[in-house]
């Protein structure tokens, strides 16, 4: 079993951090590098044995619509920087590992702005290509909202040394959120050999019956697994934790999803070390039992 990390960016926000479009927690690399840091070593503190470099933003396209394209490599190796250091800084993490994210080169919500093939083959594999050299230990494709874009960060990341992760984002029907399959989106990915399939950026409640669905298609050799929600966005667009899911209850739906077969379990929007605190005890106490 491997314990991700939580969120970043809604973390960020959390702890009174700017995070405005274009490059919402991507700021933080500039404006607040020691919270970062920080936070990285909470989710440490908390059990993690993954965390995930802030660089959800750190792509070519955003920090183009902010100006900064020439600032991509510094402000991925400075991201990848900052979570090595914590990891030196945190006593008993040796074994930890970093995982350089890559997302969407668009919106994450928003399929219908994905560009051409060409344009994204080049713009993950520049990021690709900077995490890994920045020293990363494996790569994370998360947040995939079409088949498409899916594939071309694949091609895009395998092109490393790294080992791969890729994670889909769904509609409450279980699709991508361009409405294609998550079966086909397996499918169409596992040519390019994934080190692991996820789900991630959906409703605690949704994530068992994803994890059947990919159980049912990932090949028994490829580990599955889920980081989900524990909030919502409100009225305004921003994220709140009013109605949301607390840590115990978090980390009791991991049980769950633990027995359906995910061996990966993290958190994403909304959570913050003390879920991830929760879900660390809640697994580790079912190993032991």
């Amino acid at each position: 079993m491997i314990v991700l990390d939580g969120a970043m960016g809604t973390e960020l926000e959390r702890r009174g951090v700017n995070t405005k479009l274009p490059l919402w927690s991507a700021i933080a690399l500039d404006a607040a590098p020691d919270v970062v840091e920080r936070i990285h070593s909470e989710y440490l503190a908390a059990g993690a044995q993954v965390i995930t470099t802030n660089t959800f933003r750190t792509n070519l396209r955003a920090l183009r619509k902010a100006g900064m394209a020439h600032r991509a490599r510094e402000l991925t190796q400075r991201a990848v920087a900052l979570a090595r250091r914590a990891l030196q800084n945190h006593p008993g993490s040796d074994k930890a590992m970093v995982a350089g994210s890559i997302a969407p080169v668009e919106d994450c919500y928003s399929p219908e702005l994905v560009p051409g093939d060409a344009d994204l083959l080049e713009e993950h594999a520049v990021l690709a290509g900077y995490l890994a050299d920045a020293g990363v230990d494996l790569l994370l494709i998360e947040t995939q909202n079409t088949i498409r874009e899916a594939v071309a960060a694949m091609r895009a990341a395998r092109a490393t040394d790294k080992p791969v992760w890729i994670s889909f984002t769904l509609n409450d029907k279980n699709q991508l959120l361009s409405g294609e399959s998550l079966e086909d989106a397996v499918r169409a990915v596992l040519p390019w050999q994934p080190h692991a399939v996820l789900v991630n950026c959906v409703p605690v409640p949704q994530v068992a019956s994803a994890i059947s669905r990919l159980r049912a298609i990932v090949p028994a050799d490829i580990p599955i697994g889920a980081y989900a929600n524990a909030g919502r966005v409100d009225e305004s667009g921003q994220w709140t934790m009013e109605g949301g899911v607390s840590p115990i209850e978090y980390a009791d739906a991991a049980r769950e999803w633990r027995a359906l077969g995910a061996t990966i379990i993290g958190g994403c929007c909304g959570t913050t070390p003390a879920h991830i605190e929760a879900l660390a005890r809640q697994l580790n106490d079912g190993q032991r039992g």
